[in-house]
């Protein structure tokens, strides 16, 4: 299992990815589910995947392949295309072409064809966008009214982005609140799990973004840990009793 969360805000894009896979007693791996593609000046990619490993890995796989193919119109890749929604829509075609080779067979078993993707960024003239890609290889895009996308085990940090992330939120709040809503799913699920990939694009300014490894040891993310914890049991002291009488 896994856990990615995007926000799309007025000052631009956060992007945050756990790396546990087959998470179990005795054997926890590690694997990137946040791949970038940029071009200074042109376009900044970003990609998270959650589902069946080497499903995602295909997928990725293929869009790859195809850029570095001399023969593929590179107008149908993700360095050449010429919207993000150009973008979404290859990608989708890609997860339906993994799906005709891969999909009777996985189909057999309990699990069937599972990938999900959120696609994020921006190419030069043109909007800065966000959108969840499904493992039909159809797609939805981040709104002002809906401003972040879940993939993977989302219920443990869905409740602070449903409560605190709006679309005009600075980018940095955005970001904290992104990883307080991870570090919500990593203390409820052990099968996500740390370093986390975090990614953040500024508006109006593709092929330029900061991307960061967080480890155990962050000092920015152990002060957020702690202290959303200590707020939370803040709170909870905070609130008056319950009144136990039979009513």
């Amino acid at each position: 299992m896994t856990y990615c969360v995007g926000t799309l805000t007025s000052e631009g894009l956060v992007m945050l990815a756990d790396t546990r896979t087959n998470a179990g007693i005795d054997h926890i791996s590690t694997f990137r589910k946040l791949q970038t593609w940029g071009d200074p000046d042109d376009r900044t990619v970003a990609l998270m995947s959650a589902g069946n490993l080497a499903v995602t890995q295909a997928i990725v796989g293929l869009l790859n392949e195809r850029m570095e193919d001399p023969e593929w119109d590179q107008t149908q890749t993700i360095l050449g295309a010429p919207s993000m929604f150009a973008v979404a829509r290859l990608i989708g075609e890609a997860i339906r072409d993994v799906r005709k080779v891969d999909g009777p067979s996985l189909d057999q078993g309990a699990g069937g064809f599972q990938a999900s993707f959120l696609l994020g960024g921006q190419i030069a003239g043109r909007t800065l966008r966000l959108y969840q890609i499904y493992a039909e290889g159809n797609f939805i895009e981040a709104t002002e009214d809906t401003p972040f996308f879940q993939i993977g085990e989302t219920k443990y940090g869905k409740p602070v982005l449903d409560r605190v992330m709006h679309f005009d939120m600075p980018l940095k709040e955005a970001a904290k609140v992104c990883l307080i809503s991870m570090d919500s799913t990593l203390r409820s699920n052990m099968s996500v799990g740390l370093p986390l990939d975090l990614l953040v694009c500024k508006r109006d300014a593709p092929g330029i973004y900061t991307a960061r490894r967080i480890h155990e040891t962050d000092a920015d993310y152990a002060e957020i840990r702690n202290r959303w914890s200590d707020a939370l049991r803040q709170a909870y002291q905070d609130i008056g009793e319950v009144d136990l009488k039979a009513g």
